[in-house]
C-alpha cells in the first residue's frame, strides 16, 4: 500500500478526496467566527473591569487619558457580547434546522 501511495500520485489523491469528503464538520465557519467574537467582547470587558477595579484600589486617576477608554469598554463589550451570542443561538438553531430537514429527506 506504501509503495502504491509512493508510486501513483492520483492513487493518494484520491484517498485524500474520499477521506476529506467523509469527515462529519463539527463546527461551521460562522459559528466558529461568532464564537470567537463573544469571547474576545466578554474576554475584554472582564479585563477591563479588572483593570478598572485594580487602578482604583492604586488611586490612580481614571478620568483622564486612556483611563476613558477603558472605562467605557465593559459596558460596550457586554452588550457586543450578549448580542453574539443571541446571535450564535440563532445561527447555530437555523444550521440544525436545516440539517435535520436535509436528513429527513
Amino acid at each position: 500500500m506504501v509503495g502504491a501511495i509512493a508510486v501513483s500520485g492520483t492513487f493518494c489523491a484520491s484517498i485524500l478526496v474520499t477521506v476529506a469528503e467523509n469527515t462529519p464538520v463539527t463546527v461551521h465557519r460562522t459559528e466558529r467566527i461568532l464564537a470567537y467574537m463573544v469571547a474576545s467582547a466578554i474576554g475584554l470587558a472582564v479585563l477591563a473591569i479588572i483593570a478598572i477595579i485594580i487602578a482604583g484600589a492604586a488611586g490612580v486617576n481614571t478620568r483622564e487619558g486612556l483611563w476613558l477608554t477603558v472605562l467605557v469598554l465593559p459596558p460596550v463589550g457586554l452588550v457586543l457580547g450578549v448580542v453574539f451570542i443571541i446571535t450564535l443561538v440563532i445561527v447555530s438553531a437555523v444550521r440544525r434546522t436545516r440539517a435535520a430537514r436535509d436528513a429527513g429527506k
